[in-house]
């Protein structure tokens, strides 16, 4: 398994992500981070968060997955313990396209970027503040 595309990747998430408001955080093997609350320094937060909850743990809620198949993007998203961690994993990765082969592939790749923690890109939608 190699790291995807960065171009491609940022490309699927800004496709899936497509609300203007709605600031995320890519790693390099697929994972995004959704943040709901942005503050100060998206990457640190969103690495923070992948850190805890990046890493799968078999037996564990931290195993637990879930597969989505999105209309508008070929390839599934793979959720995990966390509502805002969310990871791609494209049409030609995974051999057996089974939905418990895609999980346990995204799952993988989760994993991988929980440890990892390499930022590839960060979308920072947060506007000016809105006046008191």
């Amino acid at each position: 398994m190699t790291a995807m595309d960065t171009e491609i990747l940022v490309d699927v998430w800004q496709r899936l992500l497509a609300d203007p408001r709605t600031s995320w955080v890519l790693f390099e093997h697929g994972t995004c981070v959704v943040l709901t609350a942005p503050e100060g320094e998206l990457a640190e937060q969103a690495t923070e968060i992948l850190k805890k909850f990046g890493p799968a743990h078999a037996g564990s809620s931290a195993g637990d997955f879930g597969v989505i198949d999105p209309e508008d993007v070929e390839g599934w998203v793979v959720t995990g313990h966390h509502n805002d961690v969310l990871t791609y994993v494209g049409p030609d990765e995974p051999q057996d396209q089974s939905q418990i082969s895609v999980g346990l592939f995204g799952r993988s790749k989760r994993h991988r970027d929980g440890t990892a923690l390499h930022v590839v890109h960060v979308e920072d939608r947060r506007g000016p503040a809105d006046p008191a």
